[in-house]
């Protein structure tokens, strides 16, 4: 493998900056109901009847169906405020965008079925703009309107206001939550999301998540104006594994300090660690490995699998997942934790990101001297699905109510601008009215704005999307309020035929590969999931770059069941407070503002 210069200057272990300046605020506690051991103790037993977490049985655990939460009445309150401020993860100054001053932001834990009560202060300045918080994955059943997306569930918080989010906690495993207002995300609005439930896999130590996470020295304002109505996306200007890189100063024109320093983390013989991977970046597609060892995935998003042995994981944006990785008999030695964007999917002028696993006796001022694992890029895909197995055996209904093609293109608009587009349809944001909020007031047909890119399926049960894209980019696409089953994928014309039909692959976002134009052969994903939770919910390309230009549709659900909720106050209020700071100003076309 070969490295460039700004590759080769990482390989330093020297750090010359501290935390507070590549970082931030270290270790702020910003919930105030932290958990105790007795109260994962008391949850041990009332889900596993005497069995720890973390050394769940299997016959007990498989009792424990992951969408039959309990309710434990127990509340996890968190206070963010959102503010700009200048950090150097990589050791280049920039301008960004902090939850209570930390990259990546705070994160949050509960148990499985417990509450999440989360209040969010928009402080942004320098300048003002709205915002809001996306948590990645859960279904938000019987809350919809927490779902975190300015035009479809909520208006955005205003400058100088608060809004609290009051969730259930109803899947476990491992997630983020991220701002879903343009490609805000991108200059530091995220965290990790870690709700603890049952496990029937041993592991010794649980060292929590692991971001891989594309960076940009550019402001994400200043990048959707430059790209918006290209094909082409920004190259990331380096890679991170937890905020964390260091950088070939000579590169760049900005303040830059070199030896940033790297991540670090620390391993014992014979013990097994559990790593929670999670692609928080903007664009690349992540290749993860840890020299010299093999990883076993058991959960990819919050679906846990039945487990396989890997030397690569690879995640799209948005996607995580699981592993253990079992401690080599190697007491004094460090090693290289490693990961690639793909070359071959991606964009990036850094391509690699390094940290460091050091064992319990190694000489931690020494840099590893181990090798990076070998391995071929073949494709733009997760791994394939009759590898995915889930723990849980659920089958889609054979037969979906409703099939829906939906064809993936980059198209000429009306107005000349060159966007994204879904069945020849861009999407494009109106703040002003939440289309979760005018469904619930029974207003669900939207004939003068087809922008808005609303697929009503009535009073289908279940729902199939054979997704086609035509052109020769990669899309990791999530499906918000589901987990969804992957039932077939491929290029050209799908076949009919269902992988593992009895139990596909489930997860919450799933790459789909390249198209193939030159040949008139797309590539294609088939998608299933059962419309059993009433609400409006974005289906989208995770890329950053791809969703502010438009790559998103609406997927509207049982209709007829949305004016039932009784959504709460807080959300007229938000609105207003939004109307208020914006005039009702319509945001202009540069951006899809999703």
């Amino acid at each position: 493998m070969k490295f460039s210069s700004s590759m080769l200057s990482a390989t330093s272990l020297i750090t010359a900056l501290s935390q507070i300046a590549t970082n931030g605020t270290d270790g702020v506690q910003t919930s105030t109901n932290e958990m105790t051991e007795t109260e994962y103790t008391v949850l041990s037993r009332r889900l596993s009847i005497g069995h720890a977490v973390g050394s769940f049985h299997s016959q007990i655990y498989r009792g424990w169906h992951p969408h039959d939460a309990p309710n434990t009445g127990k509340i996890r309150t968190y206070a963010f405020v959102i503010e700009r401020r200048t950090i150097a993860p990589d050791g280049v100054e920039k301008n960004s965008l902090l939850i209570n001053g930390q990259f990546p932001g705070p994160t949050i834990e509960a148990n499985w079925g417990d509450t999440f009560q989360i209040t969010v202060t928009n402080n942004i300045t320098g300048p003002e703009e709205g915002t809001s918080l996306h948590w990645h994955g859960l279904h938000l059943e019987k809350t919809p309107w927490f779902d975190g997306v300015p035009s479809v569930s909520q208006c955005p918080i205003a400058p100088g206001s608060s809004f609290t989010y009051t969730f259930h906690a109803g899947l476990y495993g491992t997630s983020w939550y991220h701002s879903h207002v343009s490609a805000q995300y991108a200059d530091g609005i995220f965290g990790a999301m870690i709700i603890h439930g049952p496990t029937d896999t041993h592991y010794d130590y649980d060292l929590g998540p692991v971001f891989l996470s594309d960076h940009y020295h550019t402001g994400y304002a200043e990048l959707v104006k430059r790209f918006a109505g290209s094909r082409a996306v920004p190259n990331s200007d380096n890679n991170l594994i937890n905020g964390k890189m260091n950088y070939n100063c000579s590169l760049t024109n900005t303040v830059c300090k070199p030896h940033a320093g790297l991540s670090k983390f620390r391993f014992k013989s014979g013990k097994v660690h559990r790593l929670r991977l999670i692609n928080s970046g903007a664009e690349g597609i992540q290749r993860f490995t840890i020299d010299g060892h093999k990883m076993k995935v058991i959960a990819n998003d919050f679906v846990p699998i039945e487990p396989y042995e890997t030397d690569v994981i690879t995640l799209g944006v948005g996607q995580r997942s699981d592993v253990l990785v079992r401690g080599a008999d190697s007491p004094t030695k460090s090693f290289w934790m490693r990961s690639d964007i793909s070359k071959r999917c991606s964009f990036s002028n850094q391509h690699h990101a390094l940290a460091v696993v050091h064992y319990e006796k190694a000489d931690t001022s020494i840099a590893p001297k181990s090798q990076a694992t070998v391995y071929n890029e073949t494709n733009c895909s997760n791994d394939p699905l009759s590898v995915t197995k889930p723990k849980f055996v659920k089958a889609p209904p054979p037969k979906p109510d409703f099939t829906q093609v939906v064809d993936i293109d980059f198209q000429t608009n009306a107005t000349g601008s060159e966007r994204w587009t879904i069945n020849n349809q861009s999407f494009q944001a109106n703040y002003d009215y939440p289309i979760l909020l005018l469904a619930n007031q029974g207003n669900t047909s939207y004939p003068d704005d087809p922008q808005w890119n609303v697929y009503n399926f009535g009073n289908s049960t279940s729902i199939r999307l054979i997704v086609r894209s035509h052109i020769p980019i990669a899309h990791p696409m999530h499906l918000h309020g589901h987990t969804i089953w992957i039932v077939a994928e491929g290029v050209g014309e799908w076949d009919g035929v269902v992988t593992r039909p009895e139990n596909p692959q489930r997860r919450d976002t799933q790459l789909i590969d390249w198209g193939y134009p030159s040949p008139g052969k797309p590539s294609y994903m088939v998608i299933d999931f059962v419309a059993n939770n009433p609400g409006v919910w974005p289906f989208h390309c995770h890329v950053a770059w791809h969703v502010s230009d438009g790559l998103s549709m609406n997927v509207m659900e049982r209709p007829d069941l949305i004016t039932d909720h009784q959504i709460p106050l807080i959300m007229s209020q938000t609105c207003r407070d939004w109307w208020k700071y914006s005039g009702h100003d319509v945001k202009d076309g540069i951006d899809s503002w999703m």
